[in-house]
């Protein structure tokens, strides 16, 4: 199996993080919040949807994970504005511990990005200053990313803004789908149709596999498939994200229909040790019919590869998907929260979007640009964009040790409902909801 070393390592990184977090909270809190608790940033300031541009230089840090997509929406913004950005990129397993650092020793750059799912330990811990007025200032803020923006939101105050959105949707291989006689234009729009349509293209036999997942990947389990337990209108975890809800009958059906492929060889071969490094490697290659895909890669794929695009079904329908990326705010320490705020205020307007971002066929933050110039052109596009309206970002303080580490509960429920007989799911549910509460 390796080393060990390599999850050690990020799990000590993790604690190191969260305990560099703790520390700072006071830290910042006590470093110049006004009255209106703004912090040394002006926090939320006047309902201003612009912000300043004088030339101020600002400081960023994004992780490395989304360095394509802040350094394009950074290099856009330092040609056509006064005010510049000095963007650092930081490695993503150092990326918690190094804010927490800078969090206890003041000096956090006046804006930074994080992995939108760790945003509540940031906004619970005062990193971020209060943008609540700037954001519900801005003329298409009821066509942000809500998902996002509920995970920013700490004490009914909003703290950060979208930056990057990375979907969980469906992929499916046409050429695959029309040799085993399914209908290319009509991909799974259940639970069922999927392990059917998976099925048949197994069938074909020639080194061909229904699905692929990763197996031995926690990330890879909650960005893929929850949303098949949302689409049935149901919840993963309590509103306070301290407790699991994974267990449910319909969570259940979802692990059997997986355990199905495991079982009856529909898998392609790697799908019980794959630890996510390799996992979206899988389906380029073209022999694999239908899998659970990061919206990110549509524009990495072969030039020749027939894909097409689906939400993630529930059981019985419906569809829904998991809103991952990163959110990006301005720290509560900042000095220049206006220029800051210019800069995020324009990435979220029209020609960020459009001419930045959709052009780079990425997610747009905005459901009323979903369908643009850019995506017009590309059906799947404005499939992926439409779902951002039914996607869900889970919100737990405790996420990271819970269903990130290696070493977590969530993992170890994963493999025994899957690799195992799935007997041990409602024990294994409390022990997710045991690290949730710790």
């Amino acid at each position: 199996m390796g080393s060990t070393a390599g999850p050690l390592g990020r799990l000590r990184r993790l604690v190191t993080g969260s305990i560099a977090l703790l520390a700072a909270a006071s830290l910042v809190t006590a470093c110049g919040s006004g009255e209106d608790g703004s912090g040394g940033g002006g926090g939320s300031g006047a309902a201003d949807a612009k912000g300043a541009d004088d030339g101020t230089k600002l400081t960023m840090w994004t992780r490395a994970a989304t360095r394509p997509q802040s350094e394009a929406l950074v290099k856009a913004y330092n040609a056509s504005h006064k005010n510049k950005i000095d963007l650092t990129v930081i490695p993503t397993d150092d990326y918690q511990a190094k804010v927490g650092a800078a969090a206890g020793s003041r000096d956090l750059p006046d804006l930074f990005a994080s992995d939108v799912v760790f945003v509540p330990n940031y906004t619970s811990s005062a990193l971020f200053a209060d943008i609540t007025e700037r954001v519900e200032a801005l003329p298409f803020a009821e066509h942000l990313a809500q998902s996002h923006i509920k995970a920013g939101t700490y004490e009914g105050k909003k703290y950060v803004v979208p930056h990057t959105l990375d979907l969980s949707v469906l992929f499916y291989n046409k050429e695959l789908y029309r040799r085993a006689e399914l209908d290319p234009e009509k991909p799974p729009t259940t639970l069922r149709e999927w392990d059917q349509q998976a099925r048949a293209v197994d069938a074909l036999g020639g080194g061909v596999n229904g699905t692929f997942f990763g197996g031995n990947c926690g990330g890879c389990g909650v960005f893929t498939w929850w949303p098949s337990i949302w689409a049935a209108g149901e919840d993963v975890l309590n509103k306070e994200g301290t407790e699991a809800q994974l267990s449910s009958g319909t969570a259940k059906k979802v692990y059997d229909t997986y355990r199905g492929w495991v079982k009856d060889d529909i898998a392609a071969p790697g799908a019980r040790d794959e630890t996510g490094t390799t996992w979206t490697g899988v389906f380029p290659k073209g022999k694999v019919g239908v899998m659970p895909m990061p919206s990110t890669t549509l524009g990495l794929m072969p030039k020749d590869l027939d894909l097409g695009v689906a939400p993630i079904p529930g059981p019985d329908g419906g569809k829904s998907t998991f809103v991952g990326g990163d959110a990006v705010g301005i720290s509560a320490t900042s000095k220049s929260a206006d220029q800051a705020w210019n800069f995020l205020a324009w990435s979220l307007g029209d020609e960020a979007q459009v001419d930045v971002v959709a052009a780079h066929k990425d997610v747009v933050a905005r459901t009323d640009l979903a369908s643009n110039k850019y995506s017009k052109a590309d059906p799947r596009l404005v499939t992926i964009n439409e779902l951002v309206a039914h996607g869900r970002t889970p919100y737990a303080l405790k996420f990271g040790q819970t269903f990130n580490d290696p070493n977590g509960p969530w993992l170890t429920l994963m493999r025994d409902a899957v690799f195992g007989d799935g007997g041990s799911v409602d024990k294994d549910n409390e022990a997710v909801s045991a690290s949730l509460a710790d």
